[in-house]
């Protein structure tokens, strides 16, 4: 059974193969600028961006499950706010 970590490697795979068709050369470094100017969009990453320093930043959500006597109604579960780190 595939892991997260599978998916994790084939998506950045899937990035990288995109950016040396659009920077047309498997040229390392035009490649890497390319994938740098891409944005990631897929299942596991909104508004993704790879920085400078290798690192891949998205969009990335912090959940607390509410109390019984705070939730409003069906499916009124949780709060939430973005969080990542810098």
């Amino acid at each position: 059974m595939p892991s997260m970590v599978n998916a994790g490697t084939s998506r950045i795979i899937l990035h990288y193969l995109k950016a040396v068709r659009a920077a047309g050369t498997r040229d390392v470094k035009a490649a890497m600028a390319e994938m740098r100017e891409m944005p990631i969009h897929d299942a596991f990453a909104e508004n993704g961006a790879l920085r400078e320093d290798g690192r891949m930043v998205h969009s990335t959500y912090l959940f607390e499950v509410k109390k019984p006597e705070e939730s409003k109604g069906t499916w009124d579960y949780y709060t939430g706010d973005q969080a990542s780190r810098p």
